[in-house]
């Protein structure tokens, strides 16, 4: 890319009367140069079936085209029309909880033939009309693609052929890999195969869950092929990937790999919603866009964030400038409000845009004016930011699943259960507050060698060979720090018969027999410190060490003979256990003596202020320091070079002073 994107999705179809002109003049004036339009309204592109009208795409195209800003258009194949549900009421995706109905967005079998049928239709139409046109830049296929439970008869008997093709028609090796014998659950032949939506087998349950993954990357692959008959060189595919959800974007998506479907990109797109007003902290920011860089091993698009969105995300006057550079720090390459407008109708009417219901000039639109000006000025110092990081998060949809079945708990009654992303983000929170940047590999991930710290979450569920790979990567000199449940079950979810950790106790140097949930547990020695919350929580094993430090243990009269947490030299690495979850001022002092060891710089900075960098398409290094405080702060000068925002020269050491809320970025010399 040659610049910064910088704009919003556009709804024309949703106006409540003619303003497309208005529009266009109030996002030139706005420094807008990128809209994404045409992904919402397959019943106004084709109102019955092979009917089609995309006169609403074509007008937004032409008057784009005339203002010379951009046109993103994605693929309306995630809301199917009425029409199509009466004509085939087996599209609707039949889940665990029985058969969807009609209304909501993402209801449909995504595997059905009537529905690819259709789809495929209605994407060929509108890539006759739009692939040719010079104010076209890329295309987005569907949005937010998951797999929506989908679950009936089709879909099962696809499954059975896949476990067939796993299993190479071997039902004895099916049947002991899930270990179905229990509770009569055994299949002896493939005819009768039960259905697996109520099944209480969590090795079967969790290869079910895989194999949904798969059709949302099948699905997505097969859409980029067609897509890609018709694209220009110059155009780009990309897909709006979306996270776990917790009110705003919080973790690994469960219901899709988004490492797999990535493939068929040819640059990743990402939503990403954080928390607003005083609960701004940048970290939701800073993980969506680490995991979407790590994707494909460079840049990528931010297609959507909130401008204003809900009433508690209404930012404080400069946090949606903060917001704005915090997504390019990560490496983005755009940054795209949903939505331009705020809609008048529907369940998302106070989900706002720029422009408020009354489409007047606003606080955030007149802030979206500062942010334009300045990409258009400084973008060729931003844009295709180049990051070298020496830490690497390892995350694992499989052990993501395999948690769902057999959680973390958190009490005996399983309420506060953990989640596999509580433990991701965990980790991934205090590193961000600790301003030590990180990519994420995935088990399929090649070169681990080129980091010199893995950080191991919960990894429940994996194959031998994998923890082979990771025994090896400490012994040859990397550092890898693992939690709990990790090493504990193989790729079917099938407990090892081995002493725990399994194959990483070789490297960690201890092994444990039993676990349980910490009660008026705390911890003490080394790697507690001066902290202040000594607590074990969530979830705790009984370390007993065999040649590894103990960096700190349980301090219970039943538990106190046990190690918590544990360092031990191997090879020529070092491997950190921890054996429970801690409080943040614990985990960072353990953090901090592995990273250090390991020769990672430790920036003297700490949250609220967040500093990012990477370098620039001139080779020079570019620093951004943000504040995510409401009071003033201050830091030193990392390097020399020259503020960007105001072209003030700036010596390294030099004190920058960070307003409340407000940020620096610094190009060096």
């Amino acid at each position: 890319m040659d610049k910064l994107l910088f704009g919003a999705a556009y709804y024309d179809e949703y106006m409540p009367h003619e303003r497309l002109d208005r529009d266009v003049e109030m996002m030139k004036r706005a420094g807008v140069n990128v809209v994404r339009i045409a992904e919402s309204t397959w019943s106004t592109c084709e109102p019955q079936p092979g009917v089609f009208d995309f006169s609403h795409v074509e007008r937004v195209m032409d008057a784009m085209e005339a203002a010379g800003i951009g046109v993103i258009i994605g693929t309306p194949t995630y809301a199917v029309p009425a029409w199509m549900v009466k004509l085939h009421p087996d599209v609707l995706a039949e889940t665990k909880q029985g058969p969807q109905r009609y209304g909501p967005r993402q209801i449909m079998d995504i595997s059905h033939p009537a529905y690819r049928f259709y789809a495929e239709r209605v994407i060929r139409e509108l890539m006759k009309r739009t692939a040719h046109r010079k104010c076209v830049i890329g295309f987005q296929l569907d949005n937010e693609t998951k797999h929506y439970g989908t679950a009936g008869p089709a879909v099962q008997a696809e499954f059975v052929k896949h476990l067939r093709r796993v299993f190479s028609d071997d039902l004895d090796a099916m049947n002991r890999a899930f270990g179905l014998d229990y509770w009569s659950n055994r299949v002896d032949a493939w005819e009768d195969f039960p259905d697996v939506r109520n099944t209480i087998n969590g090795s079967l349950g969790a290869e079910f869950e895989k194999f949904q993954r798969g059709l949302v990357t099948e699905f997505l692959h097969w859409q980029a092929g067609i897509v890609g008959e018709y694209k220009r060189d110059d155009q780009f595919v990309t897909h709006n990937l979306d996270y776990a959800w917790r009110g705003h974007s919080y973790g690994v998506q469960p219901d899709a790999n988004h490492f797999h479907l990535a493939r068929c990109l040819t640059v990743p797109g990402v939503d990403i919603y954080h928390p607003g007003q005083d609960e701004l902290t940048g970290a939701e920011i800073a993980f969506g866009g680490d995991m979407s860089r790590s994707l494909c091993g460079g840049n990528y698009l931010l297609l959507e964030t909130q401008a204003q969105g809900f009433p508690n995300w209404t930012p404080y006057p400069g946090q949606l400038r903060l917001q704005a550079y915090s997504h390019i720090a990560s490496g983005a390459g755009s940054v795209m409000y949903w939505h331009w407008h705020s809609i008048h109708n529907a369940c998302e009417t106070y989900w706002k845009g720029v422009l408020s219901h009354d489409f007047a000039e606003n606080a955030v639109y007149r802030e979206a004016c500062t942010i334009g000006e300045e990409f258009a000025r400084l973008g060729s110092h931003l844009v295709n930011l180049k990051k070298k990081n020496d830490v690497a998060i390892l995350v694992s949809n499989e052990s993501l699943t395999a948690l769902k079945w057999f959680p973390i708990r958190a009490t005996a009654a399983g309420s506060g259960d953990l989640d596999y992303n509580d433990v991701v983000r965990w980790l991934y929170d205090a590193l961000y507050r600790m301003n030590v940047e990180c990519d994420f590999v995935w088990p399929e991930s090649e070169d681990l060698s080129r980091y010199k710290v893995i950080v191991v979450p919960a990894f429940y569920s994996a194959p031998d060979a994998l923890l082979e790979r990771l025994v090896r990567f400490c012994e040859q000199g990397g550092t890898l720090i693992a939690t709990f449940k990790s090493g504990f079950a193989n790729e079917f979810v099938k407990v090892s018969d081995e002493v725990q950790p399994h194959i990483l106790r070789s490297c960690m140097g201890v092994r444990y027999h039993q676990f349980t949930l910490p009660k008026n547990v705390t911890l003490r020695g080394e790697a507690v410190g001066g902290a202040e919350d000594r607590a074990a929580k969530g979830f705790m094993e009984l370390l007993i060490p065999e040649g590894a430090q103990v960096l700190a243990g349980y301090e219970h009269p039943a538990w106190g003979q046990y190690a918590a947490i544990t360092r031990n030299r191997f090879g020529q690495g070092t491997a950190i256990y921890l054996g429970c979850m801690t409080g943040e001022a614990v985990l960072g002092n353990v953090l901090r003596g592995a990273l250090a060891e390991a020769g990672v710089r430790l920036p003297e900075q700490r949250f609220p202020v967040i500093v990012r960098s990477g370098v620039n398409d001139l080779g020079r290094r570019v620093t951004f320091c943000f504040n995510y405080s409401a009071d003033a702060q201050q830091m030193r000068a990392l390097m020399t070079g020259r503020n960007l925002l105001d072209g003030a020269a700036v010596a390294q050491g030099d004190t920058l002073a960070l307003a409340p809320w407000g940020f620096t970025v610094i190009e060096e010399a």
